[in-house]
């Protein structure tokens, strides 16, 4: 009978390791990959709070740029909260 039990919280042990290896070398590619698009990520929050997103900007709104362009850049809470979030993960990542 004790055997049963050690076998049986052996597996549930060696599922748990199984978990956890997993989960922490995916995070250690993820962080790697969060780590080098930073300077692209610094080149975004230049342009956003640059000149050059201004003008951009206003060209959309008198409608100068091409109906099927992607324009989520000019979207300014979507820029700004990815910047958000990226100082925030940036900070954690210092810790």
């Amino acid at each position: 009978m004790n055997d049963e039990k050690a076998v049986k919280r052996i597996q549930e042990m060696e599922e748990i390791l199984d978990h956890a290896n997993k989960v922490i070398n995916e995070l250690e590619s993820k962080i790697s990959e969060f780590e080098s698009i930073q300077p692209d990520i610094q080149k975004l929050e230049k342009y956003y709070t640059g000149k050059d997103w201004k003008a951009d900007f206003k060209l959309d709104e008198e409608g100068k740029l091409p109906p099927d362009l992607k324009r989520g850049v000019l979207s300014e809470d979507a820029v700004y909260d990815l910047l958000e979030q990226n100082k925030k993960l940036m900070a954690k990542n210092k810790q």
